[in-house]
């Protein structure tokens, strides 16, 4: 192979060397190409070549027979020749195993030699100027020494590639025999033979048996002390040629053998005893050994070489590898912490280089080749066969068991233990991931350590594990295996659904199972929670492609919900929330009843109140999803012409909505299309139903919520049997229940919930007082039901109306109302009759109230008003106010249902309530100044009342029906002061000018009222000691009669006004009050209308005259009475302010204005005697001033005299003719009644001022009286009176034919000529002023005359 040349040769053996050296080829021939047939002589030549390796014969000597043995080894035919004829022949001498044994026994020497370093250098330098194809030779001048290294690694490179030489001779045999097909590939998945029966497997399992301790020791050896990269790599390629072999040979030990040893030279460990002096070292220095200990896991070449190698035979034999993956494993381990360690390094790169330093060094890439050869040697699995895999997940087992058992006793460090589980358990997870498509046989092996792992008691580990679980599971459910239930979507139940997914079944449960099985199998909370969290991440990623697993799921998930713990209840609802809101449709049909039952099992447990309402709503979203499969069925049964509720209620709406159903819709639908649905929904409603009866008010009232809100959602979904089932067995019961249970529920009261303590004294949360006991907490809980029911009669009355047994369900409601009003709690009451307004409101304008059914809620009301309750009065009250305000809407809502007697009815249960509250709220008015609140909502139900045109004779029992109510006929009106006014008037008055009494049957006095009040209601108003009700009723009562028919008006009208006249009459006692002058306001309102239809329509021809002659026989009562008896008369003192009398007086004065502007001066059709009376009042009026004596004129307010002056003046309005054009009949006659009266009371005034003056002498004269006089002489000279006036003054017969000789005569004033003697009289008063007006009106008496020209003539005549 290599020439030895040396500069001398010992003398004595010139030509030694070359003789021998030819000898010893002679020999190599003759053993190659006859040792089959001369098997004696070759084995005696073999015998002494291979003692000449024993003997101790010259180095070159020794050298020349290793260069044979070393060319026998290289030489595959030439090596099995050999091994046949001799090693495998029992009776020859094993030559093949003392060739390797000599080749060997020179490697070994090297530990032996004291130039061994020398010469292993020497040895590394041979294969690597091999390798690069370079001889290799010794420097000419090199020493003996030299000389003698060169030789002894000549000798060791020998035995090496000797060594080397069989090991691939193996390897090539292996080969040929698995060509021939007696061997099997390690990649076949077939099961290997109990023993090879082929010649060549048979030669090449005894070679292997026989050479490979031999050979792994001396390679080892070399492998260990040297440190050239050619040398290693030979012998590593030697290692993986005789491991492969020995993997195709199944040569179990040889193979561990080999593996166990290539894995010593894969990565460096510190060695015991430093690990010892480590941790006995003290604190400081401890640390810094530890930092070394960490620094010195150094990855030279040969250990990256070695795990390259590693990797190789790994890929190569992982189907045969079997128990023997476990030394493989151990080092992968070891290799993953080395590559995830920040203290790990190459060597190319110093350990003293700091470590910000190291990223850019050339460790990185031999990191991330070998991370990356060690992902991919997991990643292959899916390559290998099932048993291989299963050797591997066995062996991945062992190895965590191992590092757990460590880790448990304490004898490693915990974090290289558990890095070595956490390397394992993620290869297995790999593993899982790459071999998805046929997990089925080993996934109960994986899953079972995962399991293991969870029951430990560290807490990492079962984190580990819980995230290992959940990233295989995924992974699984991730695969193509799993498709899309929608795929699925025409089968309904699960043995449908195994028709076409039945292979995976048995994975699905198996993958799924396992979360049951972990968290039934551990009393850790922490294992639970992890269980449940993982399948959350299942039903949220994968869901919709489970198919089989959903009972096991649900009973889980049911399981779950007992539990006292919170956090696992919390995690358990999660996962049903997800199934409910997300996976309904993908659920198999025949589970949906479970999932109902396990929400009703949430929505029941006590741990977490918010879940409890939570898991509530998840069941409304049921009631959504399954009444998409009852949408389906009415669509189905409207084609088929069968009945349903929608139909019922609105065909058109229910072919609009079948237009409008989208596609999603309907295929969901499709998907319930076999599922009975009646069943599912009945389930959910016994489950509210149920609920509804919980202890606690929160969960309960929930329920009643969603139990109502899901009927009235989907009812028109339903069918009539259907309803007649929620009727008896759901809605009705309920009310029952919840009634029962408010009746006999405690009535002490309860503290809240303890937050802490404060002061050494417990606190608790406050309850408001409305809660705090439990029959206050049912009473909401039957409010709800209530509301529930409502809801329920305004949406689908029409059709429940028609079902055979809804009256008893009626007749039921109606009594539990009764019943509530006098024996419940007021927002009991309150609810009960809401229940009934909304039902009969809402139905009742479009025609679907039955007659029966509307008399009976009337019936109801007029209870409810007529008996007292059992709770306090301001609770009945409220509820007295909501019937009043719902017979007003009621009335509005089904006018046209009502009739006479409906309507007589009506307003007699209204006048119950006014009584009622009379009586009972006595005092009301008098403590808060208020109407009470009975009363007030019937004065806002009273314009809601009016008669329809039907029934417009009963705007006389509305109208009737509320006048009863002002004050009657036994207030006293008027006062002693009165008849002492009227006595003194009386005296000017001329008996024929008195007046009947308003009904024409007898004479009635001017201070005496007339009335037609009944004595009942004069009993109610004797109780009240103030008119508040009567002040808020008028303007309404006026507004109502004022939009009446024109029939039932003129009906009313006398009534109308004496009432309004017993108003007005209250102002003497009651000066303050609004009633008076609300009811003079009233009067004026209807007189102006009254006459403004009268004169701009005409009299109304179907009335008769004495029917309109009665409504003025009550106009003048009332004038008569409150202007003569109730105007313009002294108050108490400071009863009033200011503000008050000024406002006042201006109202008196409106009504004169309307009386003197309106009514006197338009052509009205009252008869003469009225118009009489009319006129009377004001003079009457007027006399306040004049009639009084002197002395009392000086104590009479300023503001009766000027009362006294206005009415005055009225009269001289009326007596006046400014415009020819408005005059008419009316205006004429009460022209010629004024003139009269006015000169009557305008003579009385001059001749009582004259009296008075001369009575006081030089006294001054009151002021008013002097205002009186100036008055009267002032209008006098204005005064202008028409012809026809003129003539009804008495004037002598020829002042009468001068004035009807002069007619044409413009401002004519005859009026004066009645007063002249007064004037004349007059002209002699003390005062100025009196005597200045007399004398202008004297100038007018003679321009009258025609007197003022004929002064002038004879003024002309005497100056000629």
């Amino acid at each position: 192979m290599t020439s030895l040349r040396t500069n001398t040769e010992l003398e004595g053996e010139a030509g030694e060397p070359s003789f021998r050296r030819l000898v010893l080829r002679s020999v190599a021939h003759i053993i190659r190409l006859y040792s089959s047939s001369l098997i004696t002589e070759c084995e005696v030549f073999l015998s002494m070549l291979l003692k000449v390796t024993f003997l101790e014969l010259p180095l070159w000597h020794r050298i020349l027979v290793l260069e044979i043995l070393r060319g026998f080894c290289v030489e595959a035919r030439t090596l099995r020749v050999l091994f046949q004829n001799f090693d495998m022949h029992p009776k020859n001498t094993n030559v093949v195993d003392g060739m390797v044994k000599a080749l060997a026994r020179v490697v070994s020497n090297v530990q032996v030699q004291e130039t061994s370093e020398e010469s292993l250098a020497a040895v590394a330098g041979m294969f690597s100027s091999k390798a690069n194809g370079i001889e290799w030779s010794l420097d000419n001048d090199a020493s003996n020494a030299a000389v003698l290294v060169a030789s002894e690694a000549h000798a060791i490179t020998l035995a090496v590639e000797g060594l080397l030489g069989v090991v691939f001779t193996v390897a090539t045999l292996t080969d040929e025999a698995m060509d021939a097909g007696e061997l099997e590939s390690p990649r076949c998945d077939n099961d290997p033979p109990v023993k090879w029966t082929g010649k060549a497997a048979v030669l090449c399992y005894s070679m292997v048996d026989s050479v490979w301790l031999t050979i792994l020791d001396a390679l080892s050896l070399m492998l260990s002390r040297s440190q050239g990269e050619a040398i290693v790599l030979e012998i590593l390629k030697g290692y993986q040629a005789f491991t492969q072999a020995c993997g195709i040979l199944r040569a179990v030990e040889p193979l561990n053998s080999f593996l166990a040893s290539l894995c010593k030279f894969t990565i460096n460990f510190p060695v015991e005893i430093e690990k010892k002096s480590a941790l006995q070292s003290p604190g400081p220095k401890r640390s810094e050994l530890s930092v070394d200990l960490r620094d010195s896991i150094v990855l030279t070449p040969k250990n990256v070489q070695a795990l390259r190698t590693l990797f190789n035979i790994a890929h190569r034999l992982h189907n045969v590898l079997g128990p023997s993956w476990v030394l493989v494993l151990e080092t992968l381990a070891a290799l993953d912490r080395a590559i995830h360690s920040p203290h790990a390094t190459t060597q190319e790169v110093s350990t003293l280089v700091p470590k910000f330093t190291r990223e850019s060094s050339s460790q990185y890439s031999d990191f991330n080749i070998l991370s990356s050869l060690n992902s991919q040697l997991f990643e292959s699995s899916a390559l290998m066969n099932i048993s291989a895999v299963k050797s591997l997940l066995s062996a991945l087992c062992q190895l965590s068991h191992q590092c757990m058992s460590s880790a448990s006793s304490g004898l490693a460090p915990a974090s290289q233990k558990i890095g070595s589980i956490s390397f394992s358990v993620e290869r297995m997870i790999s593993i899982v991931v790459n071999n998805v498509h046929r997990v089925e046989p080993f996934w109960d092996q994986v899953v079972g350590h995962f399991l293991e792992l969870a029951d430990h008691s560290n807490p990492h580990l079962r984190n580990m594990a819980l995230d290992a679980l959940d990233r295989s599971i995924s992974a699984i459910l991730d695969s193509d295996r799993f498709l899309d239930y929608k795929q699925f979507k025409l089968p309904k139940t699960s043995q449908e659904i195994e028709g076409s997914t039945s292979e995976l079944k048995p994975l699905e449960c198996s993958v799924i199972s396992v979360l049951k099985v972990l968290y039934f199998s551990t009393q850790s909370v922490d294992v639970r929670v992890g269980s449940l969290k993982i399948l959350l991440h299942v039903l949220e990623r994968h869901g919709e492609k489970l198919h089989f697993s959903w009972p096991n799921i649900l009973e889980m998930l049911r399981s779950v919900a007992d539990v006292p713990e919170k956090d696992l209840v919390t995690l358990g609802f999660q996962n049903l929330q997800v199934i409910m809101n997300d996976g309904l449709s993908t659920i198999p049909a025949d589970c949906l009843h479970v999932c109902v039952d396990v929400t009703g099992t949430y929505s029941a447990q006590k741990t977490e109140l918010n879940i409890s309402l939570t898991a509530i709503g998840l069941l409304w979203t049921m009631t959504d999803f399954i009444a998409k499969g009852l949408l389906n069925k009415s669509l189905e049964e409207k084609e088929t012409g069968a009945g349903s509720i929608v139909k019922q209620i609105d065909s058109e709406k229910m072919e609009e909505q079948a237009l409008g159903v989208s596609k999603d819709i309907r295929d969901q639908a499709t998907y319930l299309y076999d599922v009975d649905c009646q069943k599912l929904l009945f389930s959910v409603f016994s489950l509210l139903q149920n609920l509804g009866a919980d202890e606690r008010p929160e969960v309960r009232n929930s329920a009643v919520r969603t139990l109502f809100q899901t009927l009235g959602t989907h009812g028109q979904k339903l069918t009539k049997g259907m309803w007649e089932n929620c009727l008896w067995n759901y809605i009705f019961p309920t009310l029952e229940r919840a009634s029962h249970m408010a009746a006999t529920s405690s009535k002490d009261e309860r503290q809240g919930k303890e937050l802490g303590t404060r002061g050494g004294k417990a606190v608790h949360m406050l309850i408001h007082h409305s809660r705090n006991t439990a029959q206050k907490q049912w009473d909401e809980t039957l409010v709800l039901v209530l509301g529930g029911i409502a809801r329920i009669l305004r949406l689908f009355f029409p059709f429940l109306k028609s079902l055979d047994k809804f009256w008893s369900g009626w007749e039921l409601l109606l009594h539990f109302v009764e019943n509530s009003y006098l024996n419940g709690s007021k927002e009991v009451a309150l609810a009960a009759i809401n229940c009934l307004q909304t039902t009969v409101i809402s139905h009742s304008s479009k025609g679907n109230i039955p007659m029966p059914y509307l008399v009976s809620v009337l019936d109801i009301y007029e209870l409810v008003l007529e008996k007292p309750p059992s709770y306090g009065s301001n609770a009945a009250t409220k509820v007295k106010q909501e019937v009043l305000h719902g017979l007003g809407e009621l009335y509005v809502q089904a006018q046209g249902m009502f009739n006479d007697d409906m309507y007589t009815r009506l307003i007699a249960i209204i006048s119950i309530a006014v009584k009622q509250a009379m009586l009972i709220n006595d005092n009301f008015e008098v403590e808060f100044g208020n109407v009470p609140p009975v009363l007030r909502t019937i004065l806002e139900i009273i314009p809601l009342l009016r008669p329809t045109e039907h029934i417009s004779s009963m705007w006389l029992i509305l109208l009737r029906g509320f006048l009863q109510y002002l004050p009657g006929e036994d207030s006293r009106l008027q006062s002693e002061d009165d008849k002492s006014d009227h006595a003194r008037s009386s005296i000017i008055v001329p008996d024929s000018q008195k007046y009947k009494a308003p009904n024409g049957t007898a004479s009635v006095s001017p201070d005496k009222v007339t009335s037609s009040g009944t004595g009942s209601t004069a009993a109610v108003n004797a109780g009240l000691p103030s008119y508040i009700f009567a002040e808020k009723l008028v303007p309404v009562l006026v507004d109502l009669f004022l939009q009446a028919p024109v029939v039932e008006k003129y009906i009313i009208y006398p009534e109308i006004i004496q009432s309004l006249g017993r108003c007005m009459t209250t102002r003497r006692d009651n000066p303050d009050s609004a009633l008076w002058r609300l009811a003079v306001e009233a009067f004026n309102r209807i007189l102006i209308d009254y006459v403004s239809k009268l004169i701009y329509s005409g009299p109304d021809s179907g009335f008769s005259r004495p029917a309109r002659t009665r409504i003025w026989k009550e106009i003048a009562d009332v004038y008569e009475i409150f202007l003569v008896g109730y105007c313009g008369r002294a108050l108490p003192s400071n009863s009033l302010s200011a503000l008050v009398l000024e406002a006042d007086e201006s109202l008196e004065m409106s009504m004169l204005k309307v009386l003197g502007d309106t009514v006197l001066k338009l052509p009205i059709d009252a008869p003469t005697d009225i118009l009489w009376r009319l006129v009377s009042t004001l003079d009457r009026c007027a006399s306040r001033t004049c009639s009084l004596p002197v002395e009392t004129v000086e104590l009479m307010p300023s503001h009766c005299s000027r009362f006294s002056l206005t009415c005055l003046q009225k009269l001289f309005s009326l007596s006046s003719c400014s415009n020819e054009a408005d005059w008419n009949l009316t205006r004429a006659e009460v022209s010629k009644i004024s003139i009269t009266m006015l000169m009557t009371r305008c003579e009385y005034i001059l001749s009582r001022f004259q009296t008075d003056e001369n009575e006081l002498g030089e006294h001054p004269l009151p002021k008013a009286r002097l205002e009186e006089i100036v008055c009267v002489l002032l209008e006098l000279a204005r005064l202008v009176i028409h012809p026809d006036t003129a003539s009804s003054l008495p004037l002598h017969s020829y002042l009468r034919s001068g004035l009807a000789d002069d007619n044409e005569k413009p401002h004519r004033r005859p009026h004066l000529f009645v007063l002249l003697p007064s004037f004349s009289e007059l002209v002699l008063s003390r005062e100025l002023r009196i005597r200045e007006l007399v004398v202008a009106l004297l100038r007018l008496v003679s321009k009258e005359l025609s007197l003022e020209k004929l002064c002038l003539t004879n003024e002309k005549n005497s100056s000629r």
